[in-house]
């Protein structure tokens, strides 16, 4: 299977049209035709489902599959080819780091300022995830460095755990009732129309700090990522379990943040796996984490 033809294949999927995917790759529309004909019978699957000529194109379900390690794959592949065409005395190339939505990703960015200041031709691309898709990119080698959120099983990694810790509570509205407590409590929750996170691991946090199965609450909705749950609760469709810091919650807003009782914290952890060979812009990103993290200790010990 050539890199290629995944090309080929992906520019299809995104222009959903064979015509119109040969004019952007600048090839005649029966060489494509043919090129992904021949990686059909290779893989012995079809992928297309192909209309009549006004129709667009739709991937089949092993379509999908391809797309999804045709993107893994080829991100890999363009990685790799930069990092081999830096200089040995230059330290330029990019670092991907994955994680959930924290505040404490504010520790990654001044990790990334000051190392920008010595280094400025490096670059930083975040991905989004829940720990499930942050550790099987980690093992793919399409992410560096991963900041997971909680207990998590991390004994495949290397790990150095963020000197902070992030608090669960209650995102609402305003004028909710429920406003003027100072925290919130299992028993306020039980009728509450609630919104949380999809995460398996969210579950079990919340089941053991309430003593019950959070399953048995009202969850009306879930959520991947806060920002649009939070949309949801600035409309009163109901209340969102989630971390603080993450929402606006100043005189502008509709919404505040409640933390639970009693305090449910999580730690964070920047992971990376064992006998992992670094870029060298990623190795001296992690040097100057650890660095930082150090330095943040001694500060936390005055």
């Amino acid at each position: 299977m050539e890199i290629r033809i995944l090309r080929y294949f992906l520019a299809i999927a995104r222009e959903r049209s064979i015509i119109k995917a040969a004019e952007v790759l600048h090839i005649t529309q029966p060489t494509l035709s043919r090129q992904i004909i021949e990686l059909e019978e290779q893989l012995g699957t079809k992928l297309l489902n192909r209309g009549n000529r006004n129709r667009k194109i739709t991937l089949t379900n092993e379509g999908m599959l391809l797309k999804k390690r045709a993107e893994q794959i080829i991100e890999l592949t363009d990685r790799t080819k930069l990092e081999f065409k830096t200089h040995n005395d230059e330290i330029i190339g990019d670092i991907y780091i994955g994680g959930g939505e924290t505040d404490s990703m504010r520790f990654i960015a001044k990790t990334a300022i000051n190392l920008q200041k010595v280094y400025p031709n490096i670059h930083y691309h975040i991905y989004s995830g829940n720990f499930d898709e942050i550790s099987e990119r980690l093992d793919k080698g399409l992410l560096d460095f991963g900041i997971l959120i909680g207990p998590a099983n991390i004994e495949k990694y290397n790990y150095i755990r963020l000197p902070a810790v992030d608090t669960w509570g209650v995102l609402m509205r305003k004028d909710s009732p429920l406003a003027s407590k100072k925290n919130i409590e299992i028993g306020d929750l039980k009728e509450l129309p609630l919104i949380i996170s999809r995460q398996s691991l969210v579950e079990n946090q919340i089941s053991g700090w309430g003593g019950e199965d959070i399953k048995k609450l009202n969850i009306v909705a879930t959520y991947n990522l806060i920002f649009n749950a939070s949309l949801m609760v600035d409309e009163g469709f109901g209340y969102a379990l989630c971390l603080n810091k993450l929402v606006s919650t100043d005189n502008s807003s509709n919404l505040c943040f409640r933390p639970l009782a009693p305090s449910l914290e999580v730690t964070l952890d920047v992971i990376w796996k064992k006998n992992q060979i670094f870029s060298k812009a990623a190795e001296k990103f992690l040097e100057r984490l650890q660095i930082e993290f150090v330095h943040s200790n001694k500060k936390n010990d005055l």
